[in-house]
């Protein structure tokens, strides 16, 4: 007998901590950068229980949403784009995306222009991006399989 799939979520800070949560690079790092926004569902309602991980060669964060469904990471300049892995309540397994600086990548060239702003943060400030996440529904942010995540080339 199989056992049945779950969803995942909600999450709890206090089940699963990690030092430096969303502080990857100290503030003085010469690269460091804020990326930041709200992860919202599919009728633009916040997701306040959602968790977000990032990782870069070296680096690794992890940051639970706000009531109000944001977040906020510090973390070094990508050469390309940050990956995002987020776990929400509803999903059956966790879903990647990209935070993208620019939108240069040869990559994005791929992807639907209608949804290419999706994978685009946009500049909020000297050395800060926001990254909004949309979960499902009009404006639903690009979702990749983990192949499309492992090409560090894109």
């Amino acid at each position: 007998m199989l056992t049945p799939s779950q969803t995942v979520g909600p999450f709890y800070g206090h089940a699963l901590p990690y030092a430096e949560g969303p502080f990857v690079v100290p503030e003085d790092h010469p690269d460091a950068i804020e990326l930041h926004g709200r992860v919202t569902d599919g009728a633009g309602e916040p997701v306040p229980d959602a968790l977000l991980e990032i990782c870069q060669p070296g680096l690794f964060g992890r940051c639970a949403t706000e009531a109000d469904g944001s977040y906020r990471f510090r973390t070094a300049r990508p050469d390309v784009y940050i990956p995002v892995l987020v776990f929400a309540r509803g999903l059956l397994k966790p879903v990647w995306t990209r935070a993208y600086l620019t939108d240069e990548a040869p990559f994005l060239a791929q992807v639907d222009p209608l949804r290419r702003s999706t994978l685009v943060a946009s500049p909020s400030g000297e050395r800060s991006y926001r990254f909004d996440i949309r979960m499902q529904g009009e404006g639903e942010t690009v979702f990749l399989d983990h192949a499309g995540y492992a090409d560090p080339a894109s």
